[in-house]
């Protein structure tokens, strides 16, 4: 007798997403959702998935021949999707900053609040003098709220250290809650985010290259952070396009996959230099060249949009129409962080189709299996495929739209990571 963590049955629509193996989709794929009506699934006690198909076929293949289940999950007039992928966040930080967002309401810019002594430099400090403990358990708080929302993986960054001892505690926070929460946290250094206080970009990036990246790839080996992905902050006044490149390559170099900030606030040329890098990925991306496009469509660099961004900086969004339609993969994600207070996907994904001209189903993909792919773990996550991790969501509803369309609440019911019910 053979006997598995979990039987999914009777999904009035089993969501997979995607069904070719493909690591993620592009141009008119991306309007493309597989579903399979009145669907079953099996989940092995490793966490991945056995079988997905009709529930016929699942019947006839397993249940027939006496096979056992830990749990019998039955869907009936429910749904089944994936599990949601956040491709960008900046989780760990203390500090409050909603003094800020009344600013923003008088008509003050990014940079006008930066200069000012808040946004970034703000919250380093804070950040600087908060311990490991406090930083972990904020984290564990805002991961739980992320989960609620449907949220199983989660790209999450560094950067609110600017030195080597506050970022690399940073990234420590990230292991050690990878190790006590089911979200699986794929962690960004992002040395780059901003230059510190009373120091320029060049002094920034020597001390980037020279003194954090070598600590990082000995903690690293030692297995005290695992970081998989490097970013910078690649924007005029900040880090322009030399020093990036500079920093990319070095962490490239050590094994880091790049994924970083780009033509946000300017059209400086991160597009072009991503493609240049061999980049994995490129957020935000508001001020994206057409040569930008064209290039990122070529090399397969997947765009990492953030609506939230724009919703509340009040900038033009990201021209994700044109990306889509020219062959650049599309990714979402929420970009939480404390200018943008959002851990919910739905709601980004809502904003995406409303802000974006984006449709259900490019927003879906996008969130799902590009976002996945965004931070090198579609293999893994992403889809409802065998061999993946069996990462799903169960909503209250007969269809699918009914995540993004139910604005604010999703009807979530339940969420599992590897077969295993986490809320």
């Amino acid at each position: 007798m053979s006997t598995y963590r979990l039987r999914v049955k009777n999904a009035v629509q089993l969501v997979v997403v995607s069904s070719d193996k493909k690591p993620f989709k592009k141009g008119k794929d991306m309007s493309k959702v597989d579903i399979i009506v009145n669907g079953g699934m099996i989940i092995g006690r490793d966490g991945r998935i056995v079988a997905v198909g009709s529930e016929a076929d699942i019947q006839s293949q397993y249940d027939s021949k006496d096979c056992s289940y830990d749990e019998v999950l039955d869907c009936t007039g429910r749904v089944v999707l994936p599990g949601l992928v956040d491709g960008h966040t900046h989780p760990v930080w203390a500090g409050d900053r909603v003094q800020e967002f009344g600013m923003k309401l008088a008509g003050a810019t990014y940079m006008d609040i930066h200069k000012a002594g808040g946004g970034i430099g703000f919250t380093v400090a804070h950040t600087k003098t908060a311990s490991e403990e406090e930083l972990l358990q904020s984290l564990l708080v805002r991961m739980n709220r992320m989960l609620k929302q449907g949220t199983t993986v989660l790209e999450a960054k560094s950067g609110y250290g600017l030195e080597l001892d506050t970022e690399m505690k940073m990234l420590k926070v990230l292991q050690k809650a990878s190790k006590v929460h089911p979200i699986h946290i794929v962690a960004n250094y992002c040395g780059g985010h901003s230059v510190p206080k009373g120091s320029n970009a060049r002094d920034a990036v020597a001390d980037i290259v020279n003194v954090q990246l070598p600590q990082l790839a000995k903690l690293k080996a030692e297995g005290e952070i695992n970081p998989r992905l490097i970013d910078v902050f690649c924007e005029k006044g900040v880090f322009e396009i030399p020093d990036t490149k500079t920093i990319l390559e070095a962490g490239k170099q050590l094994g880091l996959l790049i994924n970083f900030h780009g033509d946000e606030l300017t059209p400086i040329g991160a597009a072009e230099l991503g493609a240049e890098l061999g980049a994995l990925a490129i957020s935000h991306l508001e001020c994206i060249s057409d040569e930008g496009i064209r290039l990122m469509s070529e090399k397969n660099v997947i765009a990492t949009l953030l609506p939230t961004t724009a919703y509340i900086l009040r900038l033009e969004p990201p021209p994700a129409r044109k990306m889509i339609e020219q062959g650049v993969p599309v990714a979402l994600g929420s970009d939480f962080n404390p200018n943008a207070h959002c851990v919910s996907l739905p709601f980004v994904m809502n904003l995406a189709c409303v802000d974006m001209k984006m449709t259900l189903e490019e927003a879906l993909n996008a969130a799902t299996i590009n976002a996945a792919a965004s931070l090198g773990c579609s293999e893994s996550h992403g889809s409802l495929e065998t061999g993946k991790n069996g990462d799903f969501l169960v909503l209250d509803a007969s269809r699918w739209e009914h995540l993004i369309y139910q604005l604010v609440d999703p009807p979530i019911s339940s969420v599992y990571i590897q077969g295993q019910r986490v809320y």
